[in-house]
């Protein structure tokens, strides 16, 4: 698992982009399910990573801000569309 991290993280990343531009495209039905399998493969690393800590601390640390920072422009879309 451990030598093929990297590209399961490059391929998910790649299906949220997929999944975003074919959102804007032909709109969020569509784009939603790239953008889900590739949120689900970042898991996938995300949790294994995690449960190694000691070997990938700092990236640990740079996935949480960015989760972190996703999380806080999700829920600021949210509440500028009420």
């Amino acid at each position: 698992m451990k030598k093929y991290l990297r590209e399961i993280e490059v391929s998910g990343l790649i299906l949220v982009i997929i999944g975003i531009v074919i959102s804007w495209i032909l709109g969020s039905n569509y784009g939603m399910w790239p953008c889900l399998m590739g949120l689900l493969l970042w898991l996938i690393t995300f949790l294994y990573k995690a449960f190694h800590w000691n070997e990938y601390a700092r990236e640990n640390r740079q996935n949480i801000m960015i989760l972190l920072i996703a999380i806080c422009i999700l829920l600021l879309q949210m509440f500028m569309r009420l």
